[in-house]
């Protein structure tokens, strides 16, 4: 016997915080599997700890969009008991670690460093919600993204300026990456209808300061800013890749087993 899936209701202010807690979760689920894979141990530990930042971000978005949302579902059934297309999380967080398992340290790196800024310059136009649990996730989360930024543009720059082959990857991961930040800026009735009401920002507002500060990182780093892309992937509206259901089945698969479990 396995748990059957959830229905989630479509409602803007929803999907919204959906979006937001997905992406949060997924980046966490994929950096957790660094544990134990790191290239030192400090590394190991603060790749874990970015993840459960991550996870805890995740855990309070889910919460409040199963509270707007009125059907009784809590963070646990949402994160677990829906269907690989209601998860609405952007496409950049569910792309593997690299060509190996656990992956490639670079590509890590260089995500976490654009996720991070995202997330920062998002956390801080939240604060201004005006749903107050949302305010209040905002300006603890805030603290967080600030340091996850720092600590992988610190490894951004270190490998960008590094050695020949450490420079090589880099370059490898920017060109791989890139053409999927798009999703981070694209805007639809979703985010107008956060906007009107003032839950949250639009996801293009974002998108000049951003680009400001990647531009800053990877001049530091001595890498080109690759030129913008036509192509534009759709996780947040739930066509995700065909990396999404092999995430899936590792994060679901116990609650999928043993239903309603507890620990």
């Amino acid at each position: 016997m396995t748990t059957p899936s959830i229905q989630v209701e479509q409602a803007p202010s929803v999907q919204y915080l959906l979006r937001l807690g997905d992406t949060a979760l997924i980046l966490g689920q994929r950096l957790g599997e660094w544990c134990g894979h790191a290239p030192v141990i400090e590394e190991d530990i603060a790749l874990a700890n970015i993840a459960l930042d991550l996870i805890g971000q995740a855990r309070a978005l889910l919460t409040r969009a199963g509270e707007l949302e009125g059907q009784g579902h809590d963070e646990d059934q949402l994160a677990f008991l829906r269907e690989e297309r209601d998860y609405r999380n952007a496409t950049i967080v569910e792309l593997p670690n690299g060509p190996s398992r656990p992956g490639d340290f670079a590509f890590t790196v260089l995500r976490n460093a654009m996720m991070a800024t995202w997330f920062r310059l998002m956390w801080e136009r939240l604060r201004e919600s005006t749903d107050p649990e949302l305010a209040a996730i905002a300006g603890k989360a805030v603290k967080e993204a600030r340091y996850h930024q720092q600590h992988s543009a610190d490894w951004v720059v270190r490998l960008g300026d590094g050695t020949e082959e450490s420079a090589r990857r880099m370059a490898a991961a920017l060109d791989a990456l890139w053409r999927y930040t798009g999703e981070l800026f694209d805007s639809d009735a979703v985010d107008a209808a956060a906007a009107a009401n003032g839950l949250g920002p639009r996801w293009d507002s974002l998108r000049e300061p951003w680009l400001a500060e990647m531009r800053e990182l990877l001049a530091e780093a001595r890498l080109e800013m690759p030129a913008g892309s036509a192509f534009r992937s759709t996780g947040k509206t739930g066509v995700h890749t065909e990396h999404m259901g092999y995430i899936l089945s590792e994060l679901q698969h116990l609650q999928r087993a043993y239903p309603g479990g507890v620990w």
